[in-house]
């Protein structure tokens, strides 16, 4: 496996400093959050100018390269993560699905691991959330109508551009837990949709078996997440200041030769971003053999 790091950790730092800085240290992957400078504008039409900005930086740094769609306020400077693949709007819906086609097409120029993206949450959900996972109600299954018919198109464009699509459960959001993901994966079945997982939301949400998951979904487990977590808060901690088992999941991940990229998400450590990267570093080191001294 592939020790890595979220450019969303360095949202203070020039992209060329932040993977001059990864690779220095000792990573050998990144997950490249598209952001405002390298993805203007947030559509296929800005995808070559951000392919063109991005290859050499990463070639430079010799890193591995997966693309991460969650930036925060791209889309809309004024609502976080909106607008989503489950919009009320068609017209809303419709630019999320041109941002992830934009960055099917950055991922294709980069020959990047995959494309990892989630649901986004409803603006018209009903008070109280979006219903349990084994719920069915009215306002559900318009959910998953417009869920499915949005990652479809999405699905469609990045098979004629042979990119993989990783699907992270988010807490907050539509497909939150891993019984969602199940429900998505029979609802799709498709060749190119894998799991993003996020070993904190994991504990967050106290969503079954780490060991499990990497068990069951071993041959479409594309993209991991790695921050420490508490119970009941989705917040991304350093490591030791959670509740995460990590010899557990990494004994998980050695035991099904999981080859891809572990990526450190420390959104909230920009601030202090090279130290929070080092400290994440030796940390890995202990649990993955690949990972040699910087």
């Amino acid at each position: 496996m592939l020790p890595g790091y979220n450019t969303n950790g360095f949202a203070h730092h020039d992209l060329a400093d932040a993977l001059s800085i990864l690779s220095e240290i000792g990573y050998r992957s990144v997950a490249v959050t598209l952001e405002r400078g390298q993805l203007d504008p947030p559509e296929r039409s800005g995808a070559r100018r951000a392919a063109e900005l991005i290859k050499p930086l990463v070639e430079e740094a010799g890193l591995r390269i997966t693309i991460e769609t969650g930036s925060r306020f791209l889309l809309d400077p004024r609502r976080k993560h909106q607008p989503t693949l489950i919009s009320s709007s068609a017209e809303e819906r419709s630019r999320r699905i041109e941002f992830l086609k934009a960055a099917v097409d950055v991922a294709a120029e980069l020959s990047a691991d995959s494309v990892s993206l989630w649901s986004g949450s409803a603006d018209d959900a009903p008070t109280g959330g979006e219903g349990p996972a084994d719920s069915e109600g009215p306002a559900n299954g318009e959910f998953w109508n417009r869920l499915t018919e949005s990652l479809n198109d999405v699905l469609d464009y990045a098979a004629a551009r042979n990119v993989r699509l990783s699907f992270e459960p988010e807490p907050g959001m539509f497909i939150d837990t891993m019984l969602k993901f199940e429900q998505l994966q029979r609802r799709l079945d498709h060749p190119l949709l894998g799991l993003t997982l996020d070993v904190g939301h994991v504990c967050c949400l106290d969503d079954g078996s780490l060991r499990a998951h990497i068990h069951r979904w071993r041959e479409r487990l594309w993209n991991v997440h790695v921050s420490d977590m508490r119970p009941g808060v989705h917040e991304h901690l350093m490591f030791g200041e959670g509740n995460v088992d990590f010899a557990t999941m990494f004994d998980a991940l050695l035991s099904v030769s999981y080859a891809g990229p572990v990526h450190v998400e420390l959104s909230r450590h920009s601030h202090d971003a090279v130290a929070a990267a080092r400290r994440s570093y030796e940390f890995l080191r202990s649990f993955i053999p690949s990972a040699a001294s910087p």
